[in-house]
């Protein structure tokens, strides 16, 4: 049994059992993937992929079991060569940051610059998707932190930590009604077309919520998992946008500004890492820029917490930032 066995089916697997897009993704042939497969198998004496003709159709029940020890494997292998890394050159490595639209647009290019400026030599990049992908690609070892807002917090597979509070503001053209009220009411929002988020992005259920405890059924026209998609459809006069105040940019003169602090609970975008995860040096720097709170004794002794409800005492009364 070689790693690199293991590795094959774990990405094969991840790839919704097609072989070639796997080939792809690893710089290989899918003849060579396939056969290394297959011997594996007649190591083990059973089929990890069932087939019909030369095509994976379903993992077997054998399969799920030896894909999860292998899944255990492969992120002690990455370990270990982290390990490796930080002792023999301690600033060079890579950071993978998987994530939301939201942040990386509107939060993390400052933190990224000045991470960038003091590791020159640390390769970083930037996966997105949603909450829940986002929180399986650092569960499955593909990225090394997750930034989000929603559900990360519910993966028990990974642990995660408060980083700063924020809530939202109501995006119209300048000289719009609302900009004539002397306070934003839930009421009077109803009464206009909304533009925001789809369900499961950037704290969508806080404003739901909200409505809902209100007695009011909002007039939601259209709905994206990007700011910037939001704004436009505001220009377009398809309704008033309820964004972010992140994402709010004071150069954009064509749109107004409105707080709606006071109509939402505040929303906590979270930090996610897996659990038994090799920290790097530089992954704690990095930590502390997003969130100066999450020192490295505190990082470490919520990677050494029991239980998720520990965790959370740890920051019970503490003041998170505002972005």
């Amino acid at each position: 049994m070689k790693l690199q066995q293991l590795k094959y089916i774990w990405e094969v697997a991840h790839h919704d059992l097609n072989v070639s897009a796997t080939a792809q993704t690893l710089f290989t042939s899918q003849p060579g993937i396939s056969k290394q497969i297959r011997m594996l198998e007649d190591e083990l004496g059973v089929e990890v992929f069932a087939r019909s003709g030369k095509h994976l159709t379903r993992i077997t029940p054998a399969g799920h079991e030896i894909l999860r020890l292998a899944g255990e494997m492969l992120r002690t292998a990455d370990n270990i060569r982290k390990v490796a890394q930080e002792y023999s050159s301690e600033r060079k490595g890579s950071l993978v940051l998987a994530t939301t639209h939201t942040q990386a647009r509107y939060i993390l290019p400052a933190i990224i610059h000045e991470f960038m400026e003091k590791y020159p030599d640390v390769t970083l990049s930037l996966r997105q998707g949603t909450p829940p992908q986002i929180a399986q690609m650092v569960a499955d070892g593909e990225a090394d932190l997750a930034i989000a807002t929603e559900s990360i917090a519910t993966y028990n597979d990974l642990v995660t930590l408060p980083c700063y509070q924020w809530n939202r503001c109501v995006l119209v053209p300048q000289d719009h009604p609302l900009t004539r009220v002397e306070a934003l009411t839930l009421e009077a929002l109803a009464d206009y077309p909304l533009v925001t988020y789809v369900h499961g992005f950037t704290g969508r259920a806080k404003v739901d919520r909200a409505f809902a405890e209100a007695g009011l059924v909002p007039k939601i026209v259209f709905t994206a998992a990007d700011s910037d998609v939001i704004k436009t459809y505001v220009r377009l006069g398809v309704g008033i946008g309820i964004v972010a105040h992140m994402a709010a940019d004071a150069e954009e003169k064509d749109l107004q500004t409105l707080d709606a602090s006071h109509l939402f609970e505040p929303s906590i975008t979270r930090l996610g890492i897996r659990k038994g995860s090799f920290m790097r040096g530089y992954l704690y720097e990095f930590i502390e820029k997003l969130a100066a709170h999450l020192d490295r004794d505190t990082v470490d002794k919520a990677l050494k917490a029991d239980s998720r409800q520990e965790i959370e005492q740890m920051f019970e009364g503490l003041r998170l930032p505002s972005r």
